[in-house]
């Protein structure tokens, strides 16, 4: 076999065909041929390119699978038509701007993260750490509430038709975002009642998109700090993209609020990019764990083995893992 530099070559400069397709995202190119097809005059009018770049440009989304050219017009794929068009419910380009626009940069500080253990995001020069500044922006927040509803809409409809949710009447969703995780649970589940527990700051868009779906009847928020108070009371917990922001002991300390707050027989599910247990296949979970050595103070991603260890730790039974869609895994525990 031939031993060839292709795949480094590749890999060494991802970051251009990334940036491509973050600056498509940033510009609305998905959202714009979305509307209208066009040719490639009628793009650059539209987006005041000047030069030889723009062929280029959206010919190499082309060539990376982002759109097609027939005939010499443009037009989105079957996936970027569904998932970055702003104007459909499956848009998950929210979570694609935040990458261009804060994560690309904070990115180039690998380094000094990996040397320092800090973060490398707005705290590196001054400003307050992540979560501070999201939730003080109620504009902001709305933005990355949606995002986190794209990024996860898929593993969230999993997780509504794998799990068995016959033999329980009710769940909470802690840390719920715009609360699609307990909305795709309660579309498919119509027995079940549900609650979203966040800050008090993303009630208005939980309750906005819940009243969207219909579920308002059967789908409630609860205010609530997890860190000061206990979780809400149900037959499920559920906390998705959450355990991996936080650090060991607080990842522990969600863990046992959860087992305290279930009923005997009672469930706890958590689902994160689950690196595999040899931490060698699942590539996406274990660049997710830098991503967290940049942004948070001590957050990290887990495999299977570490998050059965701590549920067993806090009290849990009948632990395993389950995979979902793409890199997502859930863990679940038995009361």
């Amino acid at each position: 076999m031939d031993i060839t530099p292709d795949r480094i070559l590749e890999t060494g400069c991802s970051f251009w065909s990334s940036k491509t397709l973050l600056a498509a995202v940033e510009l609305e190119v998905f959202t714009v041929l979305a509307r209208q097809p066009a040719a490639l005059d009628a793009l650059q009018k539209q987006f005041g390119f000047q030069g030889r770049g723009a062929c280029d440009f959206f010919d190499t989304l082309v060539a990376l699978g982002f759109l097609q050219r027939i005939d010499g017009v443009y037009q989105n794929t079957p996936e970027t038509a569904l998932f970055l068009d702003k104007a459909k419910p499956s848009y998950m380009g929210g979570i694609l701007e935040m990458a261009s626009k804060r994560l690309y940069g904070f990115w180039d500080h690998l380094i000094p993260a990996l040397r320092s253990g800090e973060p490398q995001n707005e705290c590196r020069t001054g400003g307050e750490d992540f979560f501070g500044t999201l939730y003080s922006d109620p504009d902001r927040l709305r933005v990355f509430l949606r995002a986190m509803t794209g990024v996860s809409r898929g593993a969230n409809q999993a997780i509504a038709q794998k799990f068995p949710w016959a033999d329980y009447k009710s769940c909470a969703d802690v840390g719920t975002a715009q609360g699609d995780l307990v909305a795709q649970i309660a579309l498919a589940n119509p027995h079940l009642q549900g609650i979203g527990y966040d800050l008090p700051v993303a009630r208005p868009v939980f309750e906005e998109y819940i009243a969207e779906l219909g579920l308002a009847g059967r789908v409630s928020f609860q205010d609530g700090d997890f860190f000061k108070l206990e979780m809400p009371n149900a037959d499920v917990i559920l906390m998705g993209h959450i355990l991996h922001d936080w650090d060991l002991p607080t990842k522990k300390m969600l863990l046992e609020k959860a087992y305290r707050a279930l009923p005997p027989g009672g469930a706890v599910v958590v689902y994160d990019s689950i690196i595999d247990d040899d931490r060698s296949q699942n590539a996406f979970g274990l660049l997710m764990s830098l991503n967290m050595l940049i942004e948070t103070p001590g957050g990290f991603d887990y495999t299977g083995a570490d998050c059965i260890g701590w549920m067993q730790e806090a009290g849990f039974r009948e632990c395993r893992v389950e995979h979902l869609i793409g890199p997502d895994s859930m863990v679940i525990g038995v009361k």
